[in-house]
Formats: C-alpha cells, sequence, structure tokens
C-alpha cells in the first residue's frame, strides 16, 4: 500500500504493543468469525467475546480456535468475570479460563461493585496465571468518577499486573468516558493522557466520530477498543488518512494547502 501512496503513517506489525484495535463480538456465528478473519486478521489484536455470551454461544470452543488460527487473541468479556465474581466462583473462573486455554483476562467491576482492593488483589492473582487486561470505570450512568480517580485507579491497575487498562465507554459509546450524547469528556480524557502512558490505555471508541477524534488528538496508533467487527476495515482507513474524516490528518503541509 505504502508503495502506492506516500504520506501514510507507520503501523506496527503484529504482534504489537501499541496501535492495538480490540473487537467485540456479541455473538457471531462460526461462517461470520471466519468471514471476519478472513479480512480482518491483519488489523485486528484482540477479540472480546462481549459480555457473557462465552456461555450460550454454540460451537463456542470452534470460534475460539478460528480466532487463534488467524494470530488473534480472543479473551472474555469483563461481565463475565464479574458473574463468576458475585457468585463467589473465582476458582471456577479460573478453570473456565483454563478449559478453553485463554491466556488473556479482563477484569472489572463495571456491573458490580469491587472493593478497589479487592479488585487489585485479582489483578495480581491473575497476572502470575497469565496476561491481565482490567477495565476502569462503570457501565452506571449515576456512578461518576473524578478525573483523578480515573488516574488513580488506571495507574493502581497497571502496578498491580494488568499490561493495559481499558477505559470504559460500553458498547453505546455513551458513558464513562464521554457524555451520554456521545460526545468526548474532555477533562477525563485529558487528565488521563497526561497521566497515563498512551500505550498503557485502550479507548472503548465505538463511533466513528470518537475513533476518528482519538487518531486526530493521538495519531495513527493509538489504542482503540470495542469496534464492531464490520468496522475494522474502516476503522483501519480512519488510522491511515483514507477516510474522509482523518484525509489531510497525515499528509505535509504543502499537500493541505490544495484543500
Amino acid at each position: 500500500m505504502k508503495k502506492v501512496l506516500p504520506f501514510l503513517p507507520e503501523r506496527p506489525v503484529k504482534p504489537r504493543d501499541y496501535g492495538l484495535t480490540m473487537v467485540m463480538d456479541k455473538g457471531l456465528s462460526i461462517r461470520e468469525a471466519e468471514d471476519f478473519m478472513s479480512v480482518g486478521c491483519k488489523y485486528t489484536d484482540y477479540v472480546k467475546l462481549g459480555f457473557g455470551t462465552s456461555l450460550i454461544t454454540p460451537r463456542f470452543r470452534k470460534k475460539i480456535k478460528v480466532y487463534k488460527e488467524a494470530g488473534v487473541v480472543p479473551y472474555f468479556g469483563g461481565t463475565l468475570f464479574e458473574a463468576f465474581i458475585i457468585r463467589n466462583m473465582f476458582k471456577e473462573f479460573v478453570k473456565f479460563l483454563d478449559k478453553y486455554e485463554i491466556e488473556l483476562v479482563e477484569v472489572s467491576d463495571g456491573s458490580y461493585d469491587i472493593e478497589h482492593s479487592r479488585k487489585l488483589e485479582y489483578i495480581k492473582t491473575l497476572s502470575k496465571r497469565g496476561t491481565v487486561i482490567s477495565e476502569v470505570g462503570s457501565k452506571k450512568k449515576e456512578v461518576v468518577y473524578t478525573p483523578d480517580e480515573w488516574v488513580a485507579m488506571m495507574r493502581a491497575e497497571l502496578d498491580a499486573g494488568s499490561v493495559k487498562v481499558i477505559a470504559e465507554a460500553r458498547e453505546s459509546g455513551t458513558t464513562g468516558i464521554y457524555n451520554e450524547d456521545g460526545s468526548i469528556n474532555n477533562e477525563i480524557i485529558g487528565a488521563i493522557s497526561e497521566n497515563v502512558k498512551l500505550e498503557n490505555v485502550i479507548w472503548e471508541a465505538p463511533l466513528k466520530s470518537q475513533q476518528a477524534w482519538f487518531i486526530k488528538h493521538f495519531g495513527a496508533n493509538v489504542n482503540l477498543g470495542n469496534i464492531a467487527p464490520n468496522e475494522i476495515i474502516p476503522l483501519e482507513s480512519l488510522r491511515l488518512g483514507l477516510r474522509g474524516d482523518t484525509f489531510f490528518q497525515f499528509l505535509p503541509d504543502d499537500l493541505k494547502e490544495k484543500a
């Protein structure tokens, strides 16, 4: 592609530590997962098997195999972790991870309010087993954290063993780091970006306007999550300046002057 067009931003090759894209699978069939991987495996790093769908998706083991064979890392949504924890079934959760050979685990408290010190202990314990990413922020609109609280929780969870922290927005993109209309909460995002290393944060950004905002402000290789499977190619187009929203983002000034 870069031989055809100059001035496209560099994208790290997989497996990569930054410029990550996390896609949410909310219950794709095996055939849909195969179709998704046929066009999206190059651009997808993680696939979150959303909510508690892992318990009810037919031929679930086969779908995990499809993702792994395509070079993509599948993992269970944090809501499933919370569903086990509220029932005092942490050991059973670990057995479930082992059963399906899931190395990456998400620790969250978006639906079930877990005392933060307890959440940190789960992160420490699970990080000894494999790789942990943790989600910060509540799915409940009535639960509001100050910018300082966002920063403090993210830092603590990274220190506890998370390799990345996810900034909560739900699949709707209307809570957490966003306002109810889906617009950017500049105060929260500004505080996080100034106090937490960008390569350690995955911003949930299900809406195109949100994806474009992050790319414009933090560059082509910002980590983005909660992307729909059919949006993986459109998102990569945004990252490379091959879509109207970011068309001029990576061009030199003399070409921008032609606009």
